[in-house]
């Protein structure tokens, strides 16, 4: 499997931001041939008194010529990474991570917006020039 082209700004970015990366890539087999490959895994304890939150991290630089095409591929790959973690990974929450000035600029197009509401998708923002997470959307 490829990484994209953000991967290890996104990985940087999370363990500035507390998280322990636990899979790189988090692998989900779906059956006796077929395995799923999301981008990360990691691990946050939040407080003494909570459990560990657990997170898998689909990574999109949306670089590509046609942003609407990334979104397209983003999107389903979220909606089969979310079933699969939901059915046998139950306490890892999926997240996709997108570049800020993604974000900012395509992501804001009320369409863009209404597929993320519909299907509600957990975002994270992230930086890549200064390896940051921005923003968490949940």
């Amino acid at each position: 499997m490829a990484k994209d082209v953000f991967h290890q700004q996104v990985k940087k970015a999370l363990i500035k931001d507390g998280w322990i990366i636990t899979h790189d890539p988090f692998t989900i087999r779906i059956s006796e041939v077929v395995k799923l490959q999301i981008d990360l895994g990691a691990e946050n304890a939040i407080a003494a008194e909570r459990n560990t939150e657990k997170i898998a991290v689909e990574i999109k630089s949306f670089i590509a010529d046609s942003d609407i095409s990334e979104f397209h591929t983003a999107l389903g790959q979220y909606l089969n990474y979310r079933q699969a973690l939901e059915e046998q990974e139950v306490d890892r929450i999926v997240y996709l991570a997108v570049p800020i000035e993604t974000y900012t600029d395509f992501f804001q197009l009320s369409f863009i917006q209404g597929a993320l509401h519909r299907y509600q998708v957990k975002l994270i923002i992230y930086d890549p020039k200064q390896e940051e997470i921005r923003l968490w959307i949940k």
